[in-house]
């Protein structure tokens, strides 16, 4: 195949994609093990090898990333679990090109998700991709147009959707367990430590920086970064922040428990990347990342409403009373969500484990479960064998929006990155957005919680995004063009994430 984009298939092609659209897959024996290529190898990849080795439905066929180590070593792990080694790819298009199996799951860098899911259901392959599943709105939208017009199977890595704690607590909310439901609160309090200084380091000798990059714009190359790896999270041209690494995760419970299947009709995002400069005790320091480590992001629903709260400094002494009476009094990260009932609440305080309280905080019911991951990569399994699009858990329109919130967010935080608030000015914005939360309590909590951490609002403020109106059916603003422009990025020739419509 050129090394273009992949939707200019021939009139042949296309007809051979139809085809494979409608058969079972290439394993067509029950006993035959369903072939999976992981994209992706070194962090999160590692998980995915895991989790499908285990299953005795599926075979690791083959493996791609651009960090030639990287893949050698993984190779050689899988090739002495399973007995078999797996073929080994740099570029995903050349392992789409070998047809030598039935799945391919991507735990890349975000700004990889998309396009590779995109190219990989246009190659008849049923997809499984790491939260987020992109990274603007509009490779959300293509990812939801594709999975409709190649019907594969399209499963989101939320592994929550999969877990029979987080299922009961959500049925228990839906039954009325704790009344009237309309506000939850998402929480990423989870220690986030300076990336190191802004600068210019080298890329790794054994990486392959051009395909690294792939739909983002080429730096040069250029790294500003010390480490290669993991790092790029906390910078916005190839990672979301923790509001979209961690927050889909949370947003996706939040959406779930609270009976939401669409987009939020307002936003409005306060925060800043704080606080490291006094851990420094260097005023000049810099540090290499662009994204939010402090925001507090609200979203108006109509009649419904959810706030996500990234706190990404120390967290041990200023969680707040309600968060520790729910979550433990651990001084170590509290990572959920909390849902307000007229009668009481529900905590989900891990994947695997979810608390109901009466109004008087006094625990009325738990709700726990096992092997989270290994449930969700199951159901994902099964749906790849039966073709029931219906059994996914988490199927590719829950990622669309899921992903969506952190977006929404990250675009009004950056909107605003330039205009630095008062906790005035900050409580007069706030009081404009329709919100359940008490928005004023929550600034003071989160100004607490910098100033607990040496952060001098004073001389690195907090950053005031603008409020955002948004029409869940267009995915479009309606108030701010330069918020449009940011629903989408600048992507590389050949590399480009297509339009929903031309999938």
């Amino acid at each position: 195949m050129p090394k273009l984009n992949r939707r200019q298939f021939s009139a042949v092609a296309a007809s051979a994609l139809v085809a494979a659209s409608t058969r079972r897959s290439i394993a067509q024996s029950p006993n035959e093990q369903l072939g999976v290529c992981i994209a992706g190898v070194n962090s999160r990849g590692a998980e995915h090898i895991r989790g499908f080795m285990k299953d005795q439905r599926t075979v690791i066929s083959a493996i791609v990333d651009v960090d030639s180590e990287v893949a050698s070593r993984r190779a050689s792990e899988i090739e002495n679990k399973q007995g078999k080694r797996p073929a080994v790819f740099t570029d995903v298009r050349q392992a789409l090109d070998s047809d030598g199996f039935d799945i391919l799951t991507c735990a890349t860098p975000n700004h990889w998700h998309a396009l590779m899911g995109v190219w990989a259901m246009q190659a008849g392959k049923d997809v499984y991709i790491e939260k987020p599943i992109s990274h603007n709105i509009h490779e959300g939208r293509a990812l939801v147009e594709a999975a409709k017009r190649y019907g594969r199977m399209f499963q989101t890595g939320t592994q929550s959707r999969s877990s029979s704690a987080c299922q009961d607590a959500v049925k228990f909310i839906a039954d009325g367990g704790i009344g009237d439901v309309k506000f939850a609160r998402g929480l990423c309090y989870k220690r986030r430590k300076s990336i190191g200084r802004l600068g210019d380091y080298p890329i790794p000798p054994n990486v392959d920086f051009n395909l690294w990059s792939g739909p983002a714009t080429y730096t040069d190359p250029k790294l500003t970064r010390e480490k290669f790896h993991y790092d790029w999270h906390w910078q916005r041209h190839y990672g979301n922040g923790d509001l979209g690494n961690q927050g889909p995760h949370q947003t996706d419970i939040a959406r779930w428990g609270l009976g939401l299947d669409r987009h939020p009709n307002a936003i409005l995002t306060y925060g800043g990347r704080l606080g490291y400069q006094a851990e420094r005790k260097d005023p000049s320091y810099v540090d290499a990342g662009d994204t939010g480590n402090t925001e507090v992001s609200i979203y108006d629903y109509g009649d419904k409403c959810i706030v996500f709260e990234t706190r990404g400094l120390d967290v041990s002494k200023t969680a707040g009373d309600e968060v520790e009476r729910m979550f433990g009094k651990d001084p170590g990260n509290k990572i959920g969500v909390i849902f307000y009932g007229s009668e009481g609440y529900v905590a989900q305080i891990s994947y695997g484990h979810c608390r109901a309280f009466d109004k008087d905080m006094k625990e009325i019911k738990s709700f726990t479960a096992n092997d989270v991951g290994d449930a969700h990569f199951a159901n994902f399994i099964s749906a790849c064998a039966s073709r029931d699009y219906g059994s996914l858990n988490a199927d590719a329109m829950t990622g669309h929006l899921s992903a969506g919130v952190s977006h929404l967010g990250n675009i009004s935080y950056y909107l605003g990155e330039k205009n630095p608030a008062s906790a005035d000015e900050i409580k007069a914005a706030v009081s404009k957005i329709k919100s359940l939360d008490d928005n004023a309590a929550t600034l003071q909590r989160t100004i607490e919680h910098l100033e607990a951490n040496g952060v001098d609002l004073d001389k690195t403020p907090l950053a005031l995004g603008p409020m955002l109106e948004f029409d869940p059916e267009t995915e479009k603003f309606t108030n701010n063009d330069d918020a449009n422009a940011m629903l989408t990025r600048e992507y590389r020739k050949g590399f480009e994430v297509p339009e929903g419509a031309n999938v």
